[in-house]
């Protein structure tokens, strides 16, 4: 599995997702996300919603992955702690995201995420597999 590290931007925060395949850089990019907001240990994968995703290039589609993440969240009021990509192609990406509900008690919430940027934006082939860079905007 890939891993993540957090980084530090002026007024904002972003991720670097580092993993050997692409798949495996989303999901971290995604886990890296949901870190910057809770702990993602304490959030169980109890629910499942199915993600689709249209991008007209890599760097795009990792944007809306993650955007479309956020969004679900916000809308359901959920927290995801694993994500499972099934169709990965150039431009499209279909994929699981699993998670539960928000419980302040259980979730405290450490930054919220106003939106998913295109600044400093990459992701593609790296010396070690695949690398994934993202700075939010909170």
């Amino acid at each position: 599995m890939g891993r993540f590290e957090i980084l530090e931007h002026t007024a904002d925060t972003g991720i670097r997702a580092c993993a050997r395949s692409a798949e495996e850089a989303l999901i971290s990019a995604a886990l890296g996300m949901f870190s910057i907001l809770t702990d993602p240990d304490r959030v169980d994968p109890v629910r499942e919603i199915e993600v689709e995703v249209d991008a007209p290039d890599r760097e795009a589609l990792l944007h809306d992955w993650l955007e479309e993440l956020l969004f679900q969240s916000q809308t359901r009021n959920m927290l995801f702690s694993r994500f499972e990509v099934q169709r990965l192609e150039e431009t499209h990406l279909s994929a699981a995201a699993y998670g539960e509900s928000l419980d302040p008690d259980k979730h405290p919430l450490k930054l919220e995420i106003k939106a998913v940027t295109y600044h400093r934006l990459k992701f593609g082939p790296a010396k070690a597999g695949w690398e994934a860079t993202v700075i939010f905007d909170v």
